[in-house]
């Protein structure tokens, strides 16, 4: 039976969006994952789409996916560049990867306008600021 099926609880992984700034000193925007486990996580694919509503309207923006072999203990991965203009949206990140033969499993949504100066926090792991997923 499905309810027999142990669901592995994700601990320790994380997503945040970091303001860099570019080689021309811009604001550049990027999407990291980090992984605070004391073991490396591995075979991690990440699915990334924004969704909501501007002006009334349905909006939804494509939805890319990310592989990344092995994201080390205790670091950060870089997903993705983020554009400033999808903040408005809800922007998901669908976050599956393996320990040893386990398999991990989550969803981080950042609401609408969550992605903003107000909540800029210092995150020690990228050695920035940016926006961490709680």
């Amino acid at each position: 039976m499905i309810k027999d099926i142990p669901l592995p609880v994700v601990q320790q992984v994380t997503i945040a969006v970091v303001r860099e700034k570019d080689n021309l000193k811009q604001d550049a925007w990027k999407v990291y994952l980090i992984n605070s486990n004391d073991v490396p996580i591995e075979n991690t694919l990440v699915a990334s789409t924004g969704y909501g509503q501007n002006n009334g309207e349905e909006q939804k923006t494509s939805t890319l996916r990310h592989f990344l072999q092995t994201v080390d203990a205790h670091s950060a991965a870089l997903v993705e560049p983020i554009d400033p203009d999808v903040f408005h949206l809800n922007n998901e990140y669908w976050v599956s990867y393996y320990i040893g033969r386990d398999l991990f499993d989550k969803r981080f949504v950042f609401l609408p306008d969550s992605i903003c100066e107000e909540n800029l926090i210092f995150i020690r792991e990228l050695d920035r600021e940016g926006v961490l997923h709680s």
